[in-house]
């Protein structure tokens, strides 16, 4: 099933479970897919990949709208946002069963296995970013902007600690064990939020992708509040006035307001280099300087007398 709605489910599950209603939530799925299966003209609609994806989610959250509890609708809403069209029933048949073998379970089984399936790369981070958005889903604005913040200065802590990069990307290492390594550093001086999501990190996603994943979330984050954010690395310090400039700048080129996270890299030598998702401007003197040394070593090139030519002859008579 599509990763981003098996992390998705994966928070959402925590909170049921949490309401003893594990067990409701999955009958009502049953009677959602039922719903579905019956009417050919709701199928139709909610397969249909020309219809787009909000337009397929408003036909169900009307439909649904004081009938289910609020999970299951929130659950509904973004398998239709993730998966493909033609998989949205077979999707709330998954979604219901999953729920339904979680809540069979007995009272001293956790509900929470030490980790998930192991994926690539990009569907670990999608899954991780999906549990992180139905996190923040229950959190008001002001929280996820506090946890984004948290989330960001661990992420930079571990990024320059080698032997805690080591440890937490350690693969060998039990899951628990590196969780407990977070709790250690984080639990009780963040919002219990924040080292959920470093938890879940671990356990749902790539060992040797954990400071990638982390950032991922960052995003992730700031695009729940409706931000985006822009990773600027700077040779020195960067002031207030500059900050606001080139917020706006980046404002201006994305549609959304941009909060900006710089770190110091005195290896840059000066300038900036800002990624805004797929946007990457490498203004940096490093980056100028390789530039110039790519431009001369071609140019000499092109100057270069081919072995064998008439003018080298030439030379060698010369000095003979």
């Amino acid at each position: 099933m599509n990763p981003a709605l098996q992390g998705y489910l994966a928070a959402v599950s925590e909170t049921l479970a949490d309401a003893g209603a594990l067990a409701d939530a999955a009958a009502e799925l049953r009677a959602v897919e039922s719903l579905v299966e019956g009417s050919n003209e709701l199928s139709l609609a909610l397969n249909d990949a020309a219809l787009s994806v909000a337009a397929r989610r408003s036909v169900l959250d009307d439909l649904l709208s004081g009938k289910v509890r609020p999970e299951v609708r929130s659950l509904v809403s973004r398998a239709v946002t993730v998966v493909p069209a033609s998989e949205v029933v077979l999707s709330f048949h998954w979604l219901a069963s999953e729920l339904g073998s979680l809540a069979e379970r007995s009272a001293d089984e956790p509900l929470i296995s030490e980790s998930e399936a192991v994926l690539g790369r990009m569907a670990s981070r999608n899954r991780v970013t999906g549990y992180a958005a139905g996190v923040f889903e229950t959190l008001p604005t002001e929280q996820i902007e506090e946890v984004e913040d948290q989330l960001f200065r661990f992420t930079r802590t571990v990024e320059s600690d080698r032997a805690l990069r080591h440890a937490l990307g350690d693969r060998d290492l039990p899951v628990s064990l590196r969780q407990g390594i977070i709790a250690d550093l984080i639990g009780g001086k963040t919002l219990p939020a924040t080292q959920r999501l470093a938890s879940y990190v671990i356990r749902g996603g790539r060992a040797r992708d954990f400071v990638g994943t982390l950032d991922a979330v960052v995003v992730e984050a700031a695009r729940a509040r409706g931000w985006r954010v822009a990773r600027v690395s700077s040779a020195e310090d960067v002031d207030d006035a500059q900050r606001r400039g080139l917020g706006d700048a980046l404002a201006q080129l994305t549609g959304s307001p941009v909060e900006l996270q710089v770190t110091i890299d005195p290896a840059l030598l000066g300038g900036v280099v800002v990624q805004v998702g797929d946007l990457l401007v490498d203004g940096s003197a490093r980056h100028r300087l390789d530039q110039l040394k790519e431009h001369l070593l071609v140019s000499e090139a092109g100057f270069r007398i081919p072995e064998g030519s008439a003018s080298q002859k030439e030379g060698k008579r010369a000095d003979g």
